[in-house]
């Protein structure tokens, strides 16, 4: 069962999840929050797996909840819920830990591909999304064979460990490789490259 938190200041979106949720069975929504500082409570007390967090909320907004809920529950996933579509809150929300983005104006079959997408431990991005640009450096001509290998990977959404397992390496390897691929591309850490993962899978 893939429990569900949802942090949302509308009501009226929350009670819409709730009820085409209520006949999925492999899917439960188990608290809701109007605010992020009501969703800390929420997911504290019961950790859900999943979390659908909007990212203008009162009190506190979704990026900061995100940046709380995945140290303190590292294993939480979060999907960023949001009416923005804008480069700058795709940035901050990837850049905060976040395993997915989805638009409020998509189907609530998109909700729920999205909350199984991540609960599995791989990254989704709602098609309707516009992923900002990046660094122009091409991975093929600064990244070694072994470090695109890992590029790939990390934009099917693979963790370090599930990284390591599959190409025979050492998890600390695999981190290293991280290291060197944010340096070589000239991004901020590893949300920028899981969104450079992203954009660019078709390339290598």
């Amino acid at each position: 069962m893939i429990t569900v938190a949802i942090a949302e200041d509308h009501q009226a979106l929350i009670d819409g999840i709730q009820s085409y949720v209520r006949y999925e069975e492999d899917i439960k929504i188990i608290g809701h929050a109007n605010n992020g500082e009501e969703l800390l409570k929420i997911v504290r007390l019961k950790q859900p797996k999943v979390v659908l967090c909007d990212i203008r909320m009162p009190k506190l907004d979704g990026i900061e909840a995100t940046k709380i809920i995945l140290k303190e529950l590292p294993y939480t996933k979060i999907v960023a819920f949001t009416m923005f579509d804008q480069d700058e809150a795709v940035k901050q929300m990837l850049g905060a830990g976040a395993h997915g983005y989805i638009l409020k104006n998509s189907s609530l079959d998109v909700v729920l591909e999205a909350i199984r997408v991540v609960a599995t431990g791989k990254t989704f991005y709602d098609r309707k999304l516009h992923l900002p640009n990046t660094q122009k450096n091409s991975s093929k001509s600064v990244l070694s064979s072994r470090e695109r290998e890992i590029l790939q990977l990390i934009a099917k959404g693979r963790t370090s460990h599930q990284i390591s397992e599959e190409l025979f390496i050492g998890k600390s390897t695999v981190d290293t490789h991280r290291k060197n691929m944010i340096r070589k591309l000239g991004l901020s850490g590893a949300g920028e490259l899981l969104r450079y993962a992203v954009e660019k899978k078709y390339e290598f």
